[in-house]
C-alpha cells in the first residue's frame, strides 16, 4: 500500500469529524511558484530513444526534478518540441508522486506541460498538505501560481481547532 494512501486512511481511523464532498475545489500548492523555465533533471534505470517520433521513454525509478518540485514514477515519456529544441511535454505512467515543498500527491498518471507549467493528475489522486488530506479523481496544478484545483469526487477530512 502507497505511504500516502496509509497516511489518509490513518487520518480516517482516527475519526476526525466530517468529510466534505465538493466540486472544484481550488487550494494552494507547494511553498513557492515553480518557475518553469528552470533546467528539468531526470534519472532514470533506463532509457530508449526514438528519433523519428521526437519521444524518449524513461523506465525504472524515474526521479525528475525541476527547481523545488520533484516528481517519481516507474515509467515517463518524454516529448520534445517538433524542432527537437527542448521538451514540450512528460507524461508519468504507473503510479505517480508529486512533492512541492511540504504538499505531497499521488495519481495512477499525471500530464507535465513544461511550456505552460501545468500538471495534470488523473486516477485515484490523494494530496496531503500537513495533517490535512483530499481525494479527488483530477488534479491540475499550476506550477507558475502555485496553486491546484481539485475536480471529480472531492473529498477532504477537515481538522478542527485546537
Amino acid at each position: 500500500m502507497r505511504l500516502l494512501t496509509r497516511v489518509f486512511i490513518c487520518l480516517l481511523c482516527l475519526g476526525l469529524p466530517m468529510a466534505v464532498s465538493a466540486q472544484g475545489a481550488q487550494i494552494a500548492f507547494g511553498n513557492t511558484p515553480q518557475n518553469s523555465d528552470d533546467p528539468v533533471e531526470v534519472t532514470a534505470d533506463n532509457l530508449a530513444v526514438n528519433q523519428n517520433d521526437g519521444t524518449a521513454v524513461f523506465t525504472g525509478n524515474v526521479l525528475i526534478g525541476q527547481g523545488e518540485m520533484r516528481l517519481s514514477a516507474p515509467r515517463v515519456l518524454v516529448v520534445y518540441l517538433q524542432d527537437q529544441s527542448g521538451i514540450e511535454r512528460l507524461q508519468a505512467s504507473g503510479g505517480v508522486t508529486l512533492v512541492s515543498g511540504d504538499d505531497a500527491a499521488e495519481a495512477k498518471n499525471a500530464d507535465y506541460n513544461i511550456e505552460t507549467g501545468m500538471i495534470e493528475m488523473q486516477g485515484s489522486v490523494l494530496l496531503v498538505q500537513g495533517p490535512n488530506a483530499l481525494t479527488a479523481d483530477r488534479m491540475f496544478v499550476d506550477t507558475t501560481a502555485g496553486t491546484a484545483r481539485m475536480s471529480g469526487q472531492v473529498k477532504t477530512v477537515l481538522q478542527p481547532e485546537n
